[in-house]
């Protein structure tokens, strides 16, 4: 049973079950509980209409004509491959052509094995931008952490870092929660998602250890991606006009009194 949303946030489930219906993967039963929830509500239908829309230009990119070496590296790959394909969500304003480059690129990756969630697709869930305001400072704690946790993995205040908290999104990869928080510095935006457990494979790259935390990095479609493991789950720091070493120093910083 899906309860009626009266406040002006969506909560994290709802938010959860738009994009699990915009992708083919919400439970049919709850698929109709879920339409009537979306039809009552004007900005419920607003942001599931853009949930669609990004979808449906990701899957109609599928059949686009990519550069020939390009087609016969991914192409090789899937021979390899005897798994469904992985699905990758992006939202914005991502042209045909750009889609192409971007699920390309998640396909080369390291840890991009398809038909199985990789790092590289919880870093392309940041591509869909903000759909909820940011969250409120912690109660307990408001001068490190946020009010916003993935199992009790909660997300940091980097305010006096300079980081300021400007919106979030749900949404679900292969079954498991990804919550995504976004930080602005100075025009800067980078996003930060967090994933339910269990932690994803690593990626095959170098690993490097910033004040005790095991860190790797890579470059997707223009992107610094950083990621970690905090309490079991994978977490993900990513962002363009920002340099690997300042992602690395905010995945490292160290909440006082917090898991992970």
């Amino acid at each position: 049973m899906v309860e009626l949303e009266k406040t002006s946030e969506p909560s994290r489930k709802t938010l959860s079950d738009l994009s699990a219906l915009a992708d083919g993967t919400l439970d049919p039963k709850r698929a109709p509980a879920v339409r009537e929830l979306i039809a009552s509500s004007p900005e419920l239908s607003a942001r599931y209409e853009r949930e669609r829309r990004a979808v449906s230009a990701l899957r109609a990119t599928r059949s686009d004509v990519a550069p020939l070496r390009l087609r016969t590296r991914i192409e090789a790959q899937r021979r390899h491959t005897p798994r469904p394909r992985a699905r990758v969500f992006y939202g914005g304003a991502l042209t045909a052509a750009a889609a192409v480059v971007a699920l390309a690129v998640i396909l080369l990756l390291p840890g991009g094995t398809l038909g199985s969630p990789s790092v590289s697709q919880a870093a392309g869930l940041a591509l869909r931008g903000p759909v909820m305001g940011a969250p409120a400072l912690s109660r307990v704690r408001p001068a490190t952490s946020l009010s916003q946790d993935v199992e009790d993995v909660y997300f940091p205040n980097w305010g006096r870092r300079g980081w300021t908290a400007q919106g979030q999104r749900v949404d679900r990869l292969n079954g498991q929660q990804a919550v995504t928080v976004y930080y602005n510095r100075a025009g800067t935006r980078i996003a930060y998602t967090i994933l339910s457990a269990p932690a994803l494979k690593r990626p095959g790259v170098q690993t490097r250890w910033i004040n005790g935390t095991e860190l790797q990095s890579f470059r997707q479609g223009g992107r610094v991606v950083v990621t970690w493991r905090r309490s079991g789950h994978t977490c993900v720091l990513s962002g363009s006009g920002v340099s690997a070493q300042t992602l690395s120093q905010l995945a490292a910083w160290k909440m006082p009194g917090l898991r992970g």
